[in-house]
């Protein structure tokens, strides 16, 4: 096995360096790293402003950047932009929009928005004594922690509660600070993150000063966020008459429709493998919107699937209600995202997509998003109750399919007319443009 010699400053070289120095580690000709040069943004300050979001960047990855219209969410007309490479996701959102609109549409409210973080720490003392002064102590922290704090109180937010949390009877020596923040528009991460270092050093400092020889020692085990956010939450629901569901019900009555489509949901919360690819559904949509936004969609998927498994055993996000002739379907799901500061105001298509939306606020934007989210896995439990998921996603896949097999225009033209009754796969594709090759030459 070759041995290479350990690379050391590769951040500080330039683009062209580190080309150079991938390609001949690689024993590549610099030629075949053009693709990179061909997606950069031509905008030279667009370009730099990219390139400062992230290290080592030698280019932009691009996805479609896509806009779902007709989404009526409590009252309001929105195109939601979604990035997302799943062709038949904006679809399927604008279908579910579409069948909504006339109906009320989405309903959405945020139930509350306060995010938490912690301070992980080891203390060997009498833990009487620590709870004793922990009101001083809280009264402390919050003091060292003012300054930090000042353009997030600007914004109507701050430090709504600190807990002090035991954990010896699972970690010998193991202790909490529970910090809840209120961050409003902002994500907040950054901030909450400098506010809980602070409190770490301030917690060192206080319990120096104020116990005895034996319990001075205080060791930071970290101090972070946490992306758990149970009490950031918004739910959005729809809801119509049973018959209105005739428009979609297929060869079923809307009440067998309205029934199978309960079970659906149902089985989701019974079957862990069913609740993983039905929650998947949910996140088609909304990591879409929160890419379009300039959010962190792993943070809220991370949540969201925390939140699913809060009984001990995962379930769906969403439930559906029938009763007194009317079907709901309803998602509950936490949410941390931001309008202001971080990746919202570096990416220009990032501020782009809040100004289509409207510029919402952070609570606002949670309430669409969800919606998307809702709209997504609505429409694929509709297509699974009727005509099988294959139908509508190997229809949108057939133009990915014709591109990996080279096909030219003339031959999608031709291939888009005769797919249009028939199902779609790789291999039957592959065979239909075999064929065409074949009656040319004849």
């Amino acid at each position: 096995m070759a041995q290479h010699k350990y690379i050391k400053g590769f951040s500080k070289l330039s683009n062209q360096e580190k080309l150079d120095l991938i390609a001949e580690r690689q024993k590549k000709e610099i030629e075949s790293f053009q693709i990179l040069e061909d997606f950069k943004v031509k905008d030279n300050h667009i370009q730099s402003r990219l390139e400062e979001i992230s290290e080592n960047v030698m280019s932009n990855y691009f996805l479609p950047y896509s806009i779902a219209p007709n989404f009526m969410i409590n009252g309001k007309y929105h195109f939601v932009p979604m990035v997302i490479e799943e062709s038949s996701v904006v679809a399927a959102a604008s279908a579910a929009a579409k069948f909504w609109f006339d109906k009320g549409g989405f309903s959405s409210k945020v139930i509350s928005t306060t995010k938490v973080g912690q301070v992980h720490f080891q203390w060997n003392g009498d833990s009487f004594n620590l709870f004793n002064y922990f009101d001083a102590l809280k009264t402390f922290l919050l003091k060292d922690s003012e300054p930090l704090l000042v353009n997030m109180k600007k914004r109507g937010g701050g430090i709504s509660n600190i807990e002090l949390i035991d954990f010896t009877d699972e970690m010998a020596g193991y202790y909490q600070l529970k910090v809840s923040f209120e961050t409003v528009d902002a994500m907040g991460a950054n901030i909450i993150n400098s506010v809980l270092e602070q409190m770490a050093d301030s917690l060192k400092q206080y319990i120096h000063s104020n116990c005895s020889v034996e319990e001075k020692n205080c060791e930071i085990i970290m101090a972070i966020l946490s992306n758990h956010t149970p009490e950031s939450i918004v739910e959005c629901s729809v809801e119509c008459s049973i018959d209105q569901l005739a428009e979609i019900s297929g060869e079923l009555s809307p009440e067998d429709y309205a029934n199978k489509f309960k079970m659906a949901v149902d089985i989701a919360n019974i079957d862990i493998y069913r609740a993983t690819t039905h929650n998947k559904g949910v996140y088609n949509g909304i990591d879409a919107v929160v890419l379009a936004t300039g959010n962190d969609f792993r943070a809220v998927e991370a949540c969201g699937h925390s939140y699913a498994a809060k009984s001990g055993h995962y379930k769906s996000l969403t439930e559906v209600e029938i009763e007194n002739e009317k079907f709901k379907y309803t998602l509950k799901i936490p949410m941390a995202l931001g309008t202001v500061g971080g990746l919202t105001s570096m990416h220009p298509l990032a501020k782009l997509s809040l100004d289509i939306l409207g510029n919402p606020s952070a609570r606002e934007l949670m309430e669409i998003t969800a919606a998307v989210g809702l709209a997504n896995t609505f429409s694929a439990v509709k297509a699974l109750t009727t005509s099988g998921i294959q139908k509508g996603h190997m229809r949108f896949h057939l133009n990915n399919i014709l591109n990996s097999l080279n096909a030219d225009e003339t031959e999608k033209e031709k291939a888009t007319t005769y797919f249009s009754d028939k199902k779609v796969s790789y291999k039957a594709v592959q065979d239909y443009l075999a064929s065409l090759k074949v009656n040319s030459v004849g």
